[in-house]
C-alpha cells in the first residue's frame, strides 16, 4: 500500500516541530504538578476562634458526662437539713425558716408527719421527701436513749476562760486557743484560711475549716464576731480574668471558664442572682460568695 500521498499531511517546519516538543514538555509539567500537589483548601482559624471552640468542647463533654451520670440520694435525718438539700428537694424559703425557727426552741421532729406539721411542706412533697428521711434508732422504736450507757458520752464544752467579744479578723492564735477545744493545730488551720481568703466576711465560715465540730463552731459564734475590713479587694466579676477568678477559693476552675464563657455571651453579671444562674455555682454560698465580689 502506497502512503506516499500523507507525506504532505505529516510535514512539519523546524517551527512547528519545536512548538509541539514544547507542547509536550508543558502537558508533562502540568499533570505532574496535578499528581504531586495538594490542592485541598485549608481553613485558616483565628487564635481565639480556637480557643473559643475548644472551651465549648468542654464544656459540651462535661454536659454530656452529667446527663449520663445518675443522682444518688442518700439518707438523713431532717432535723439538720441545710438551706441548699431543702431548697433542692423543693421545700420554699418560709417552709425551711420554719424548721429552723422550731429548731432553734432545742425542739427536734421524730417522724414524717411531724415534720410536714411544722414545715407545713404538701403532702405530694412529704411523699417525695419522706423515703429519704433516717431517725435515729431510738425514734424508730420510741424509747428515749440511756445516757448512762458507755457507747454514749455526752461532750460539755466550757471556756477555758473568760473573754470578750472579738473581731475574728483581728484574732491571734493565742485568742483562738482560748476557745475550748481548740489547739495549736486548728487555730493554725483558721488563720491559714483566712489568710486564704484575705478575711473572713462571716462566721459560718468557720464550717468550711476542716476539724471544727459543731459544739466548737457555736464556741466561737459566741467569743467572736465578723467585722469586714475596709482594706478587703474584691474581685470585679465583670473584668476578672480566667486566672483571676479560678484563684478565688469559691469557683473552681471549670466554674471560672463558665463564668467567662456566660459573660461574654450574655454581658456583665448585675448581681449575685445573675451568677447564680451559672451550672454549678455553689448556691448554698451565694451569700458568703456576693461579699467577695463586685460588679
Amino acid at each position: 500500500m502506497n502512503f506516499s500521498y500523507l507525506k504532505k499531511y505529516l510535514y512539519f517546519t523546524k517551527y512547528q516541530r519545536t512548538g509541539i516538543f514544547m507542547l509536550f514538555i508543558i502537558i508533562i509539567i502540568l499533570q505532574s504538578i496535578y499528581l504531586f500537589s495538594d490542592f485541598s483548601i485549608t481553613k485558616i482559624k483565628s487564635p481565639d476562634a480556637e480557643k473559643w471552640l475548644a472551651l465549648q468542647s468542654e464544656i459540651d463533654n462535661e454536659k454530656n458526662l452529667e446527663r449520663k451520670s445518675k443522682p444518688v440520694n442518700y439518707l438523713f435525718n431532717p432535723n439538720f437539713i441545710s438551706d441548699y438539700k431543702g431548697y433542692k428537694l423543693g421545700m420554699s424559703v418560709e417552709e425551711i425558716d420554719r424548721l429552723f425557727a422550731f429548731r432553734k426552741q432545742n425542739k427536734y421532729v421524730n417522724s414524717a408527719m411531724e415534720f410536714q406539721k411544722v414545715t407545713g411542706i404538701s403532702d405530694s412533697l412529704l411523699d417525695k421527701m419522706a423515703p429519704l428521711f433516717k431517725f435515729p434508732d431510738w425514734v424508730q422504736h420510741n424509747t428515749k436513749p440511756d445516757f448512762q450507757k458507755n457507747d454514749y458520752i455526752k461532750k460539755e464544752f466550757h471556756k477555758k476562760e473568760k473573754i470578750e467579744i472579738t473581731d475574728i479578723n483581728q484574732a491571734t492564735q493565742e485568742d483562738l486557743i482560748k476557745i475550748y477545744g481548740i489547739g495549736e493545730g486548728l487555730s493554725t488551720r483558721i488563720l491559714k484560711q483566712k489568710e486564704i481568703l484575705g478575711c473572713f466576711v462571716s462566721m459560718d465560715q468557720m464550717e468550711d475549716v476542716w476539724g471544727l465540730s459543731l459544739e466548737v463552731i457555736n464556741e466561737l459564734k459566741t467569743h467572736f464576731k465578723v467585722v469586714i475590713p475596709a482594706t478587703l479587694k474584691r474581685i470585679n466579676v465583670n473584668e476578672a480574668s480566667l486566672k483571676e477568678l479560678s484563684q478565688f477559693p469559691y469557683f473552681k476552675y471549670a466554674l471560672a471558664k463558665q463564668i467567662v464563657t456566660y459573660r461574654s455571651m450574655n454581658g456583665d453579671f448585675k448581681n449575685i442572682e445573675d451568677l447564680a444562674k451559672i451550672k454549678d455555682f455553689p448556691v448554698e454560698k451565694a451569700k458568703i460568695i456576693s461579699l467577695y465580689l463586685e460588679y
